[in-house]
């Protein structure tokens, strides 16, 4: 199987190329499921170079996250599988209030998914209150917070701090996500890491589900 025709094919958006490959790597059952999903990834890498170039929009960003979802739903069940039927790490993923967007968060929660997270999706605009509520509910212990709106990050820092008053906070751990993030929107929101792509979202929440 040529995964780096896939890689090439996810980054030029080439929606019938990425099917046709995803289908014969399903055709023995998915065993090659992770070297597809990780080309899948790389792909997007280059959806995201063409971005920051000002080759793709954000029409085409939206286009490659329903796209990588169409690839998730296609290597799902093998992926799932090849996991030993383990028990999935739950985590809660979001955009924070005041803020509407999701594209971004839809493409990583596809991502984390096909890693093998059971992810809650609280979907956009979601209070702090809720976010700790619903992780003290279902005993959730890593928490993904998305925005693209500046005023995200107070959103952000006002989550992390309920936790805190929660007395929550040393069990749990918290990334953010998005395009205002940085080490310094880290430092003032006060959560464990931060990501601009979903790679390090999943990288990071692998090594966060060591822990518990």
């Amino acid at each position: 199987m040529d995964f780096e025709e896939l890689v090439q094919a996810m980054g030029d958006l080439d929606e019938d190329t990425v099917v046709e490959i995803l289908e014969k790597v399903m055709e023995d059952g998915g065993s090659q499921a992770g070297e597809a999903m990780a080309a899948c990834q790389k792909g997007m890498d280059l959806v995201g170079e063409q971005f920051q170039a000002g080759d793709y929009f954000v029409g085409d960003l939206i286009y490659a996250g329903e796209l990588m979802t169409t690839a998730v739903g296609i290597l799902k069940d093998a992926l799932v599988s090849s996991d030993s039927g383990s028990t999935k790490t739950k985590m809660i993923l979001c955009t924070v209030k005041d803020d509407l967007h999701d594209i971004g968060k839809n493409i990583v929660r596809s991502m984390l998914e096909a890693g093998g997270f059971e992810v809650m999706d609280l979907g956009i605009d979601v209070p702090a209150e809720d976010i700790v509520k619903a992780a003290k509910e279902n005993n959730i212990h890593i928490i993904a917070l998305s925005g693209v709106l500046t005023l995200a990050i107070d959103s952000m820092k006002a989550t992390v701090d309920a936790f805190t008053a929660a007395g929550m906070r040393d069990q749990v751990k918290i990334i953010i996500g998005g395009a205002p993030v940085s080490e310094d929107a880290m430092r003032i929101t006060g959560a464990d890491e931060f990501a601009h792509d979903p790679q390090k979202t999943v990288r990071t929440c692998n090594e966060w589900a060591k822990l518990f």
